[in-house]
């Protein structure tokens, strides 16, 4: 029979050991699997109360796993307000070489020596600075998932890319010229990471490069809408159509922006995810776009 919730008010609340409340007394082993507890790691539990967010597991990690250790990558990403990593993924965090810890399910170290001033507490748990968790995210692999999360947190204004970029020059070592491909390729601009797809994939094909995140204006210069990318010359935009178009209402709020786009003489290229899977394909579809933008411009 599955024991009887049982939740002292020392526990109430809480993160902690099992193997600690067991040790003082406040548990039994066999109250420790009642539905009162929530295990999160091995011999880490929370109180069920608590929701296991991110940010409880890692203060999970940091306060009682393995107290001393930093939130860096995505983690950081989420302290500093960014969401990089769901309420399940892996808790990731720093260490200094030599710590003595295997492998846990649900936590990915990295053995480094951090300087004090590349940490800082947020929300109670230690985590990098916004600069260090930037050059963190610039070490991620593949180069355009990497651009993406630095995009992200730039666009946030948790750190400036010109900041970023001056830090990646100081860089030696290990991965330095990939954090300076990263770096360079990001813009802070895009509203997410597949906007940053599309751009790296017009960047890097024929095409002109557009601008992005460009104010379209009427004849009298009144605003339009603002668009993921243009071509401002041939009243041509490019914009990237998420998941959350399907919200209720919105249907009806891009159908009344397109009809002010076209309005004001602007022809509209729509990207999906799928068309991501098929980029020749769409590379070519936005070129013969151009071309017709070209012609309607000159006559």
């Amino acid at each position: 029979m599955p024991p009887a919730p049982y939740r002292p008010d020392d526990l109430h609340g809480r993160v902690f050991r099992g193997s600690e409340a067991v040790r003082s007394g406040l548990l039994t082993r066999h109250q420790l699997h009642s539905t009162a507890w929530r295990r999160l790691f091995p011999d880490v539990y929370a109180c069920a109360s608590v929701e296991p967010s991110h940010l409880v597991r890692t203060r999970a990690v940091t306060d009682v796993l393995l107290p001393g250790a930093v939130a860096s990558g995505r983690t950081a990403a989420v302290l500093w307000g960014v969401d990089l990593a769901g309420a399940q993924d892996d808790v990731r965090c720093t260490v200094p070489p030599g710590t003595r810890s295997g492998g846990v399910p649900g936590v990915r170290l990295t053995r480094r020596r951090l300087l004090p001033e590349e940490v800082t507490i947020r929300a109670g748990v230690p985590v990098t600075t916004p600069v260090r968790t930037a050059l963190d995210l610039c070490r991620m692999r593949p180069l355009d998932d990497a651009v993406a999360a630095l995009d992200r947190v730039t666009s946030a204004r948790v750190v400036g890319l010109v900041e970023v970029r001056a830090a990646a020059a100081q860089l030696t070592g290990r991965d330095c010229r990939h954090v300076r491909a990263v770096a360079a390729l990001a813009d802070g601009l895009a509203g997410s990471p597949q906007e940053t797809r599309v751009r790296l994939l017009v960047h890097r094909s024929p095409l002109p490069d557009p601008v992005a995140q460009y104010a379209v204006l009427d004849p009298r210069g009144r605003f339009v809408a603002r668009v993921d990318f243009a071509w401002p010359e041939f009243r041509l935009a490019l914009e990237y159509d998420g998941l959350w178009h399907a919200e209720p209402g919105q249907f009806a709020r891009d159908r009344q922006r397109l009809n002010r786009l076209r309005a004001a003489g602007w022809t509209v290229v729509f990207v999906t995810a799928a068309d991501l899977n098929h980029p020749d394909r769409l590379l070519a579809r936005i070129a013969d776009a151009l071309v017709a933008a070209r012609c309607a411009a000159v006559r």
